[in-house]
């Protein structure tokens, strides 16, 4: 039997019948003998579910295994997609993501000897809070950024001295944009290792790319994760832009969207096997992926492989005429070509999708900034999109998840 299987089973013991939620959802299904036979008889939890259910029965729903008076840890989901969800942990599921992000920060050579910067704002949606406990409880110095303007943070994440930097990508960039305007050379700080999350682009190679360049000598790692299912994956030592999922903590399985059946790419489907206080079970986490092919990878282990990262949201890519554009395609052609920000309005007209961009250009763009990007974007997707340069400063900036893509 595989070590899956019987966590799972000890997972499905624990919860039922105590979790109402699931209790209702898998009324009649026991006795699972194998991961195939589950992913035959066990249905899918989707997002809209669980937004149902915490309407229906305020404030927290019914997925709780334990009684509330467990439960000592509150978040929820940041809504960039729709109505938030609340979040509840008991200390033991809490324990659980912190152990995932130790198996991050080791596959990212974190030691106790770093210190480590997380610039997010410490609101109530998981973010880095489990990041920034891992990294106290394993002996580094952490260093919270939250309630701190921009060049606070530059100059404090200087002054203590640290050699690690979480946050978004794009915060991330923005951070290295504005320290020329701070006076701060940022060739100079400690920085050695930038563990990025939140969106899609540390498996960017453009915007990877473009991370290392504003930060001389740090490098870039990737990690994904999830509000409601957790800490996820960890960037392949051996193999940059590729996470691999941690197959002891969770089931994956990639669907097709469209047709719900197994699909060599595609939806992410993700099972964890010890947030047993509020889990989630073949939980449709409309993550688009692109699993590399199964074996022992180079750094040594046998973990799924997501080539790329997570490519965007399923409901995110759109088709123009007949071509499948992802947002971290488009990302990965402009980071190249050096703009400072950008944002991309989808809009459609007769019943067909169309794309324009407005960007701003970056300190060493030139004059001829517009035809390149057309002409990359053109070689990249075989797409003729309109692109239109702003000034400096006209686009906003994002401190937690960007909202480049308008839909009109």
């Amino acid at each position: 039997m595989s070590a899956q299987l019987a966590a799972l089973r000890v997972l499905l013991a624990a919860i039922l019948p105590g979790n109402r939620f699931y209790a209702r959802k898998l009324e009649g299904v026991s006795g699972i003998t194998s991961l195939e036979d589950f992913r035959r008889r066990v249905p899918f939890t989707t997002k809209q579910e669980l937004v149902d259910d915490q309407a229906a029965h305020p404030p927290f729903g019914k997925n709780h295994t334990f009684p509330l008076s467990w439960y000592t840890r509150y978040c929820q989901t940041s809504g960039t997609s729709g109505q938030p969800m609340r979040w509840l942990d008991t200390p033991e599921s809490w324990e659980w993501m912190l152990e995932n992000w130790d198996r991050v920060y080791s596959a990212a050579g974190v030691t106790a000897a770093d210190n480590v910067f997380f610039a997010f704002s410490f609101g109530p949606f998981l973010g880095f809070w489990t990041a920034f406990e891992a990294a106290a409880r394993m002996g580094c110095l952490a260093i919270p950024g939250g309630g701190m303007r921009t060049a606070a943070r530059l100059r404090t994440l200087l002054d203590a001295g640290a050699t690690v930097l979480c946050g978004t990508p794009t915060y991330v960039i923005h951070l290295g944009e504005a320290a020329p305007a701070e006076g701060i050379d940022l060739s100079r700080s400690g920085i050695r290792r930038i563990i990025v999350a939140g969106e899609p682009g540390g498996s960017v190679p453009g915007t990877r790319a473009h991370i290392e360049k504003l930060w001389p000598g740090a490098k870039v790692a990737d990690h994904h994760g999830m509000t409601e299912i957790g800490p996820v994956s960890y960037e392949c030592p051996a193999r940059p832009c590729v996470l691999h999922v941690m197959e002891d903590r969770y089931i994956a399985e990639v669907i097709d969207p469209a047709t719900d059946e197994p699909a060599g790419s595609g939806e992410l489907v993700l099972t964890n096997l010890g947030r047993t206080a509020a889990p989630l079970i073949r939980y449709r986490t409309g993550d688009l992926v692109r699993p590399a092919l199964r074996g022992r990878c180079a750094c040594g282990t046998d973990d799924l492989a997501l080539e790329g990262g997570i490519l965007g949201r399923a409901d995110d890519m759109v088709v123009v005429r007949g071509v499948n554009v992802y947002p971290t395609a488009i990302e990965d052609v402009l980071r190249g070509c050096g703009v400072a920000e950008y944002r991309v309005e989808v809009r459609v007209e007769r019943a067909l999708t169309e794309l324009s961009l407005e960007v701003e250009p970056g300190p060493e763009d030139g004059p001829d900034l517009e035809h390149r990007i057309q002409a990359a974007l053109y070689n990249a997707l075989a797409l003729r999109i309109p692109v239109v340069v702003v000034p400096g400063g006209t686009l906003p900036r994002f401190e937690m998840k960007a909202r480049r893509w308008l839909r009109r």
